[in-house]
C-alpha cells in the first residue's frame, strides 16, 4: 500500500536550487537507502517529508493516519529527569490509560453495588491497553535499550548525558515510537558495530517503512532493497541495495553521456545547416525565401529539443595523496604486559607488537579503551603496568575524534597553526580539501562534520609522517569521499593503526584485527569479518 508520494517537488535556498521535480513513492514496507554527496539535500528531503519545511514548488502526501518519525534534532527534557523516565515518555499515551485502570481498580473495591458496570468499563480500557502493547512497555524499553547500548544510562540524568549519549537516547525514542514511515539520518554516527549489527536486524524486522541516509556502506546492503540518489539537482531511482547501484550508477552514467554526446553532435550538425542555409539563401539573387524559410522552420525545431544536461563524470572531490616519511624501524610499536585502570580495570595483560607498514585496526564496542590503547601509543595517556616500546625514528600522523580545541579560529587560521606557509600557499592548499574561495573565512564551529574532518585531513597531510594513527577516520564522510581517502591509504608506504565502526573499511584495508572484549586484546590474523567469525567458533 501507497503511504507516501512525492510529485514534482524543488526546492531552493538563497537563490540555489537544492533539487527539482523529483518524485518517488514509499509502500508500506519499502526499505529504502536516500544517498548522495554530503549537501545535495538528503537532509532537506526528509525535512519535507516530516512537514518540517515546505516545498517551493510540487505537493508531497501522506495516506490518512500516516505518521511519520523523524531524528531532526535532539530531544529536550528536565535537566533531572533520568534517562529511563525520558524513554518511557514515549508511552506517555498507555500512563493515562494505565491511571484510569488503577482508578477503576480502587472503585472496585469502593463500590460492590457498581461492580458489573464497572468490571465493563475496566475490560474495555485494558483491552485498549493490551492492543497498545501496555504490558510490554518495560520489555520494549529494555530491548531497545539494550541494543543501542544505552542501559547502563538508564539512571544518568539528562543533564549527565554528552551529545553523543543525548543522540543514541533520541534514535531510541524514534525507534520505540514505531511510526509507519521512519526516518533515519545517519542513525549509526555515535554506534559501536555491536549495535549497527542489531540495528540492522531491528530495521529487517521492523514493521514500517524506512528510508535511510547512510554513508555506511555495509549497512545499507543489508538494509535496504531501494535506492534513491540525489544527484545533479536530480532524484534517480534504483531497484536493489547499495551493491547493486554502483554497477547500475556507472551503466546510467555512461548511457546518459553516450545520449548527451549524441545530441550534442545532433543541435551542431542542425546549427551548421541553418548557417548554410542563410549563405545560400542571401548568395541568391533575389534572396531565396524559401531557403529562409526552411532555416526558420529548423531553427524553431532547434528551439523545441530539450537540451540534455552533460553527466558530471569527474566532480570536484577532495584530492588526498599521502606520502610517506623516511622508513621507520622494523618495530614500531611493542606492547609488554600492558594494562590500563580507571576507575575500575580497563584492560590487561595486552601484548602487542607492530611493524613498519603493517594494517592493523581495533575494534571493539564503545568504552572498552580503543581510543585509550591509541593515546598509549601517542605518550598521550601512560600504561599503569606494563612497557610501551616506541622505534626513535618514527613520524606520527593523528586523526582523532575531537579534532579541534579552537573553534572560534577560521579554517584559514587552524590550518596555519599546522603548516608555516603564506596564506596564499594555504588558500591553494586547502583548495584541494573544497574549501573554495569565503570558505577558508569560516569558522570552525560553524563547519559541518564532513567540513571539519576535511580541513583536519589537510592539517595532518602538511606534515611528514610513516605512521598513520586514525580514530574514526570515515566519520562525517560522504560515500565519494570515504572511496578518496581508501584510494590514498592502499597508496601510503607507512604503518596504518585505525580505530573504526565502519565494516566496509575495516574489511578492505586491515588484515591484522585487535579484539577488545572482557578487558583483555586478541589479536586475529584477518580483517574484521574474520575475526567475527574466529570469535563465534
Amino acid at each position: 500500500m501507497n503511504i507516501l508520494n512525492v510529485a514534482q517537488v524543488s526546492k531552493s535556498f538563497t537563490g540555489d536550487v537544492i533539487f527539482e521535480d523529483i518524485k518517488f513513492e514509499v509502500n508500506d514496507h519499502d526499505r529504502i537507502g536516500l544517498i548522495g554527496r554530503n549537501g545535495e539535500g538528503k537532509t532537506t528531503l526528509f525535512k519535507l517529508i516530516s512537514g518540517e519545511e515546505r516545498p517551493d514548488s510540487g505537493f508531497i502526501s501522506l495516506s490518512k493516519d500516516t505518521q511519520v518519525g523523524i531524528l531532526s534534532q535532539i530531544p529536550k527534557f528536565p535537566d533531572d529527569m533520568d534517562v529511563y523516565s525520558c524513554l518511557a515518555q514515549t508511552f506517555i499515551v498507555l500512563d493515562v490509560i494505565e491511571m484510569k485502570m488503577k482508578a477503576l481498580e480502587l472503585k472496585m473495591a469502593s463500590n460492590p453495588d457498581n461492580l458489573e458496570k464497572i468490571l465493563i468499563q475496566y475490560a474495555n480500557i485494558q483491552e485498549k491497553f493490551e492492543a497498545l502493547g501496555g504490558y510490554e512497555k518495560d520489555s520494549k524499553i529494555n530491548f531497545v535499550m539494550h541494543g543501542l547500548k544505552i542501559n547502563p544510562l538508564a539512571d544518568r540524568l539528562w543533564s549527565q548525558l554528552s551529545g553523543g549519549e543525548r543522540t543514541k537516547v533520541g534514535l531510541a525514542m524514534l525507534l520505540l515510537q514505531s511510526p509507519e514511515l521512519l526516518l533515519l539520518d545517519e542513525p549509526t554516527n555515535h554506534l559501536d558495530i555491536d549495535s549497527i549489527e542489531w540495528l540492522t536486524q531491528f530495521i529487517k524486522n521492523y514493521k514500517g517503512a524506512v528510508i535511510i541516509i547512510s554513508h555506511d556502506r555495509y549497512f545499507l546492503d543489508e538494509t535496504v532493497s531501494k535506492i534513491l540518489e540525489i544527484d545533479q539537482q536530480a532524484l534517480h531511482i534504483y531497484h536493489g541495495n547499495y551493491s547493486y547501484f554502483i554497477k547500475e550508477k556507472e551503466d546510467r552514467i555512461l548511457r546518459e553521456y553516450e545520449e548527451y554526446k549524441n545530441q550534442q553532435k545532433k543541435i551542431q550538425k542542425m546549427k551548421a545547416q541553418i548557417k548554410q542555409l542563410k549563405i545560400w539563401a542571401n548568395q541568391a539573387v533575389p534572396p531565396n525565401a524559401a531557403m529562409h524559410r526552411r532555416a526558420k522552420s529548423m531553427e524553431k525545431a532547434l528551439a523545441r529539443i530539450e537540451i540534455k544536461k552533460k553527466p558530471i563524470i569527474d566532480a570536484k572531490t577532495m584530492q588526498l595523496d599521502i606520502q610517506s616519511a623516511d622508513k621507520s624501524s622494523k618495530d614500531v610499536f611493542t606492547l609488554i604486559d600492558v594494562a590500563k585502570m580507571y576507575d575500575d580495570i580497563l584492560f590487561e595483560d595486552v601484548n602487542m607488537k607492530i611493524r613498519r607498514n603493517d594494517r592493523i585496526s581495533i575494534v571493539g564496542a564503545n568504552g572498552t579503551g580503543k581510543s585509550t590503547l591509541i593515546k598509549m601509543m601517542l605518550e598521550d595517556v601512560f600504561p599503569d603496568e606494563g612497557e610501551i616500546i616506541i622505534a626513535p625514528n618514527i613520524k606520527i600522523g593523528y586523526l582523532s575524534q575531537h579534532h579541534f580545541t579552537e573553534d572560534n579560529d577560521t579554517v584559514l587560521d587552524a590550518y596555519r597553526a599546522y603548516a608555516s606557509v603564506t596564506e596564499g600557499e594555504a588558500r591553494n592548499h586547502l583548495a584541494g580539501y573544497l574549501f573554495y574561495g569565503y570558505d577558508v573565512f569560516k569558522k570552525v564551529k560553524d563547519l559541518s562534520g564532513g567540513e571539519k574532518m576535511r580541513l583536519r585531513w589537510a592539517q595532518i597531510m602538511s606534515n611528514d609522517f610513516n605512521v598513520l594513527i586514525l580514530d574514526e577516520p570515515t566519520n562525517h564522510l560522504d560515500i565519494e569521499s570515504k572511496e578518496i581517502l581508501e584510494d590514498a591509504l592502499d597508496k601510503f608506504e607507512g604503518t596504518i593503526i585505525a580505530v573504526s565502526h565502519d565494516r566496509y573499511f575495516l574489511d578492505k584495508f586491515f588484515d591484522v584485527t585487535y579484539w577488545i572484549e572482557d578487558k583483555h586484546v586478541n589479536m586475529y590474523l584477518g580483517n574484521y569479518s574474520y575475526a567475527k567469525q574466529k570469535k563465534a567458533e
